[in-house]
């Protein structure tokens, strides 16, 4: 009779314990990020190096204090990708994080594709947003615009225990 009532009571700790972790991966951490209406999307500029606000509507965000990858956004803007492509830099190898399934507006996949087929241009939002990510903004031709974080080079290196290629910033904490 034992063992029936030990097996469970570990049965329940491991359905409960798995679908707390479930929850907080999902749904716990994440929190909708107000839009300010003038400064939500951003690109850098090829003329400046600065990021600058564009036109945007539609401003949907999370993000989560977890991670910096957490970050995710959707929006529409009524500039052309040819006059983006004209004024700010363009992101090399983008790849769009999956979000959670209930923040519907962002399809990883479906971004991921857009890209590959050329119907949908990347371009760098702020380099190093937080030390090693990047916030990556990619804008398809009908101006449906999504944003995520990105690990750059400088990240990885860091992370990985390396020291930070040229032309990275010093890692936080570095002695200078």
């Amino acid at each position: 009779m034992n063992g029936k009532v030990l097996v469970i009571f570990f049965a329940l700790v491991a359905l409960f314990g798995g679908g707390g972790m479930y929850y907080l991966q999902v749904y716990g951490f994440y929190a909708a990020v107000p839009a300010t209406g003038e400064d939500d999307v951003v690109l850098t500029s090829l003329t400046s190096g600065a990021p600058e606000a564009i036109l945007y509507e539609d401003f949907e965000a999370i993000d989560a204090d977890s991670s910096p990858l957490r970050y995710r956004a959707c929006f529409t803007t009524p500039m052309s990708q040819a006059l983006l492509t004209e004024t700010y830099a363009l992101y090399d190898n983008p790849v769009p994080n999956v979000a959670p399934g209930w923040f519907s507006c962002f399809d990883a996949d479906a971004i991921g594709a857009g890209l590959n087929e050329g119907n949908m241009t990347a371009f760098l939002g702020v380099a190093n947003i937080t030390y090693g990510f990047d916030r990556v903004v990619a804008v398809d031709e009908d101006g449906r615009g999504f944003v995520w974080h990105q690990i750059n080079i400088c990240g990885e290196k860091v992370f990985d225990g390396d020291a930070p290629p040229p032309g990275c910033p010093p890692p936080p904490g570095a002695s200078q």
